[in-house]
């Protein structure tokens, strides 16, 4: 099994920044993927970014030139650096990683969620 362990949620004004970790634990072969996705309350659940093994990044429009997803592969940690954070960024932040087990069949699994709350 693979666990998700989030930190680094809060609440911080308008303008300010926080900076999200997900750390990645279990037995597996290999991390894939590693994303973060947000749900605002009343809202569904939408992606956020995404980081490739390779390094390869994504991102939703709405996170554009404002956060920036990196990955240590070293500790199986995914990193969420969220600057200039607008109200509208306020939810509950996932982590999500794919891989493959030792035995070769692939998982996908979800963190817990951390809150961040953005104060106008």
């Amino acid at each position: 099994q693979v666990q998700l362990m989030e930190s680094g949620g809060g609440l911080v004004q308008a303008g300010g920044s926080l900076r999200l970790s997900c750390a990645a634990s279990g037995s597996f072969f290999r991390i894939n993927a590693m994303g973060w996705y947000r749900q605002a309350p009343g809202n569904q659940r939408e992606f956020v970014a995404v980081i490739t093994s390779g390094g390869s990044t994504n991102y939703a429009d709405s996170v554009k030139g404002r956060f920036t997803i990196s990955r240590d592969n070293a500790k199986n940690t995914v990193y969420l650096q969220m600057n200039s954070l607008k109200p509208e960024d306020t939810a509950v932040y996932y982590c999500n990683t794919q891989g493959v087990f030792s035995g070769g069949g692939p998982w996908t699994t979800w963190g817990q969620g951390t809150l961040v709350t953005v104060s106008s």
